[in-house]
């Protein structure tokens, strides 16, 4: 059965998401902050939130944070509507833009509603859904819970080497979740084989030529004018 443009990038976006708040409110609800669950030697589970952008980082107000992330998911559900909308637009094209949608949603909703739907507790407590003394903080302050963590391999640089000598270095450090990988993922897909529609517009569909009401033969003579 073939899917629209539309149907597939809101099947997309809702997918991310649901799996995206499923394992934030599980590990939000069954780990203290900063708890730890080894999986594999390079595979963790351990339990953060930040204030900030994907991976952590921190950028300016967290309210205004807050607002931009809105704004943004907003005008990429327009950019969806429209390129729903249109026939030459590759299907994969249309799979990264809703990736990276769905990404920016689901941190969205951390934001706004997190505050207000958990408590923070100190460790070794965990943080309840919905606590009958309210929550944390307040709308559009919520802060993105995080938790996956992948340190592929350290080392201790030697004591040689300039500003970094003796310090312990770890490769991969930053933690994350599903949405800021969705957002990641997809951006270096655009980049790698659709990076000729981010340099260029997507071609406009070619509109039918206006029909005329009448038409002239150059043979026939036409009338003087007075």
């Amino acid at each position: 059965m073939k899917i629209s443009s539309g149907k597939l990038a809101a099947l997309i976006i809702a997918l991310v998401i649901v799996i995206d708040q499923a394992v934030k409110i599980w590990v939000k609800t069954h780990f203290y902050y900063g708890e730890e669950l080894q999986i594999t030697s390079w595979f963790r589970l351990l339990f953060i939130e930040n204030n900030g952008m994907a991976f952590g980082m921190e950028l300016g107000s967290k309210l205004l944070l807050t607002l931009f992330r809105i704004i943004a998911s907003g005008a990429f559900i327009y950019y969806l509507w429209r390129l729903s909308k249109r026939s030459d637009v590759p299907k994969g094209y249309i799979v990264c833009i809703a990736l990276i949608t769905a990404g920016a949603l689901g941190n969205v909703i951390d934001c706004v509603a997190y505050g207000l739907i958990f408590n923070s507790p100190m460790p070794p407590q965990v943080a309840q859904l919905f606590p009958s003394d309210g929550g944390y903080g307040t709308l559009f302050n919520g802060r993105v819970v995080d938790m996956f963590y992948f340190p592929l391999c350290e080392w201790n640089w030697p004591q040689w080497m300039p500003w970094i000598g003796g310090d312990h270095f770890v490769f991969f450090q930053p933690i994350f979740n599903i949405a800021d990988a969705s957002l990641s993922v997809s951006v270096i897909v655009l980049i790698l084989f659709y990076a000729r529609y981010l340099a260029t517009p997507i071609n406009e569909a070619k509109q039918e030529p206006a029909e005329t009401t009448e038409s002239t033969d150059p043979t026939e003579p036409t009338e003087p004018t007075e």
